[in-house]
C-alpha cells in the first residue's frame, strides 16, 4: 500500500496484477490499481484533473492527463472518501505510476494539487 497526504487530502494506492493479454502480436501486462482519495481537512473539495506519469522498466514513460478520474469529478465534504478503480497495461513485468490531482476549494475556489505517491508495478514472478 502507498499512501501521500498533501493539504489533509489523503491518497492510498493498492495494486494487483491482473496476468497477460495480447493486443495483436503485442503482449501486454495488466495491473489494476485501487485508489482511495479521504478528505482530512476542514474544507470541501473537488478534483477536476489528474495527471500520470507511466514509468514501464523499458524505459518508456507515457503520460496521461484530463478531466476527472474514470468519468467523474468527485466533490468531497470533510472527513469523505472517494474510491475508484483503473488500470495499467505495460509492454514490461515491472513499472511504476505516479502524479497529482488538481482539486479545488469549492468555498474559496482555490485551486491546489494533490500528489499521488509513486507506486510500484511488478509481476508476482519478478520478486526474486
Amino acid at each position: 500500500m502507498f499512501q501521500q497526504v498533501t493539504k489533509g487530502i489523503k491518497i492510498t494506492i493498492k495494486t494487483a496484477y491482473n496476468g497477460t493479454l495480447y493486443r495483436g502480436y503485442i503482449q501486454y501486462y495488466a495491473f489494476s490499481y485501487f485508489v482511495t482519495i479521504k478528505n482530512n481537512s476542514t474544507e470541501t473539495v473537488q478534483l477536476t484533473d489528474r495527471f500520470w506519469a507511466i514509468y514501464d522498466s523499458l524505459n518508456q514513460t507515457e503520460f496521461v492527463e484530463g478531466e476527472g478520474v474514470v468519468g467523474q469529478t468527485p466533490i468531497l465534504k470533510p472527513k469523505e472518501e472517494y474510491n475508484y478503480t483503473s488500470n495499467c497495461f505495460l509492454l514490461s513485468p515491472m513499472g511504476a505510476m505516479g502524479g497529482k490531482y488538481k482539486m479545488i476549494n469549492t468555498d474559496t475556489l482555490e485551486n491546489f494539487f494533490v500528489t499521488i505517491p509513486t507506486f510500484q508495478l511488478h509481476t508476482s514472478t519478478s520478486l526474486n
